[in-house]
C-alpha cells in the first residue's frame, strides 16, 4: 500500500466510517472508493481536495509529504 491509501483507511477508521458511508460523500461508487484504499488507483485532484477537506488535512499530509495533518 501507499502512503495515501495507509492515511486514507486510517482517517476513514478514526471517523468509525465505513468504505460506503465514505464513497456516498465523495459522490463515487464504493468499488472506485476502495481501490483509492487498496492503492490501485488514484483519485482526481477534484476528488483529492474533497476528501483533505472533509478530513481537515492537508494535500501534503495525503500523499505523505509531511507527517502533519
Amino acid at each position: 500500500m501507499s502512503v495515501f491509501s495507509d492515511r486514507l483507511v486510517l482517517l476513514r477508521e478514526n471517523r468509525g466510517l465505513s468504505q460506503k458511508d465514505v464513497a456516498h460523500e465523495f459522490d463515487v461508487v464504493v468499488r472506485a472508493y476502495q481501490r483509492y484504499e487498496y492503492g490501485e488507483r488514484e483519485p482526481q485532484l477534484s476528488t483529492l481536495i474533497r476528501i483533505a477537506d472533509f478530513y481537515g488535512v492537508s494535500l501534503d499530509y495525503l500523499a505523505g509529504r509531511t507527517d502533519t495533518p
